[in-house]
């Protein structure tokens, strides 16, 4: 029984639009202060060292620290609300793979920004409970598009991608299952049109 309960992809139906919305939601309003202090506690030390200022850098590393630290409440209210069937093993794998994905993709990018979305996005990819018969790929392919239109947006549009930024990486999850889901019921709607 434990082989099969670990083989289930997700939940025994479908999880509404309206129960994954409202998780993907209140996930992201909790991740708004953690990116805003993350973002301001690295102006804030950058701004220190183009200064040479010596003494007081406490206030940009406390300003990270908390931002870091929310971030796993993110995934904590992502996993509760959408229903996951394992979710205090999904948020250890979500904090994982945030770290993973998102310190190279911010090394790679040469930015904070777009590997503070890539990596909330990856981690939102298992902490957001999985549909059935969904699969990784469509979710995995949001968080990168999520991360590419960062990245060129902070380039591009500056503030304006600073400001949209966090708002990004985990609508960017439930955009995906709804085009999985509109694809999987286009053919038949034109199927009974005709």
């Amino acid at each position: 029984m434990s082989a099969r309960r670990r083989s289930a992809p997700g939940g025994v139906a479908p999880l509404s639009p309206k129960r994954k919305w409202l998780a993907i939601t209140a996930g992201t309003l909790l991740f708004l202060p953690a990116y805003w202090s993350i973002l301001a506690g690295m102006v804030d030390g950058a701004l220190d060292d183009a200064e040479a200022v010596s003494g007081d850098v406490g206030d940009s590393a406390a300003l990270v620290a908390f931002g870091l630290a929310l971030i796993p409440f993110v995934f904590i209210v992502l996993a509760f609300l959408s229903e996951h069937p394992r979710a205090p093993g999904a948020v250890v794998k979500a904090m994982g793979l945030a770290v993973l994905v998102g310190i190279p993709a911010s090394a790679f990018a040469a930015d904070a920004v777009t590997g503070l979305v890539a990596g909330m996005g990856a981690g939102g990819l298992v902490a957001l409970r999985p549909e059935p018969d969904h699969g990784w790929r469509p979710r995995a392919v949001g968080v990168i598009a999520a991360a590419a239109y960062t990245f060129f947006l902070v380039r591009g549009a500056g503030v304006l991608g600073l400001m949209s930024a966090p708002v990004l990486p985990l609508t960017a999850l439930g955009l995906a299952d709804h085009y999985v889901e509109w694809k999987r019921t286009t053919p038949v709607r034109a199927a009974s049109s005709t």
